[in-house]
């Protein structure tokens, strides 16, 4: 089964924009609750969407230049890179029907 998986600065471009599957990127913190709520969500979807999508998690604390690079100004963020660009953003938690109806014309 597949899982969100970490990612740092030092490894976003080889894991991300190298991908070749389109990969989700959930720009999160520890302290945000937010993140917290989503976190159990995009688990179920990269089961489901397991081989279709890569879901990835990239701790704002941690790997500052990766969420700078990309103009990240709050927690939660998922970016939707394809092909080594960003195709789509959400900002915020959102329920999983949301999530897909923005990630699924990307897929």
């Amino acid at each position: 089964m597949s899982a969100p998986f970490p990612v740092t600065d030092a490894t976003f471009e080889e894991e991300v924009l190298k991908s070749d599957l389109p990969v989700l990127v959930d720009f999160w913190a520890t302290w945000c609750g937010p993140c917290r709520m989503v976190a159990p969500v995009l688990d179920q979807i990269a089961a489901e969407y397991e081989g279709r999508l890569r879901i990835a998690k990239v701790d704002l604390d941690e790997s500052p230049e990766t969420a700078r690079a990309y103009g990240i100004m709050g927690a939660p963020t998922l970016n939707l890179y394809k092909d080594g660009e960003v195709v789509t953003q959400i900002v915020g938690a959102k329920p999983k029907r949301a999530i897909l109806q923005v990630i699924d014309p990307h897929l």
